[in-house]
């Protein structure tokens, strides 16, 4: 892998790990404002939710991205292999997409519980 591959790398993982910690946090962060006047935290909540789940559908669109452009030039490379391509990269594409609606769900509840 070629330096430039390492870094993407570290980027992507990167905000992947900034994107868990506005979900994880956001609710440990507003967790001592129950004496709080009610509306405050939440709103907050609302906003780290919000931002969650924005960052999961722009890594998910990047990672579907990717996986989509790769398998578009190996089959203009190669188009007798475009059956084996097509097979090789619909099971990562499937569990990029689980992952990412995985995610939106656990936003989600945050938010739900978080009002309740």
């Amino acid at each position: 892998m070629n330096r430039a591959g390492v870094f993407r790398g570290a980027r992507l993982a990167g905000f992947v790990a900034v994107a868990l910690a506005f979900m994880v946090f956001s609710p440990v962060a507003h967790a001592q404002e129950a004496a709080a006047p009610a509306g405050g935290g939440l709103v907050l909540s609302f906003f780290g939710a919000a931002l969650g789940l924005g960052m999961i559908v722009i890594g998910a669109g990047l990672g579907i991205g990717k996986l989509a452009a790769a398998a578009a030039e190996g089959i203009a490379r190669q188009p007798s292999a475009a059956a084996q391509i097509t097979g090789a990269v619909n099971l990562p594409l499937f569990l990029l997409e689980g992952v990412a609606i995985l995610a939106e769900v656990f936003a989600l509840l945050i938010v739900l519980l978080k009002t309740t």
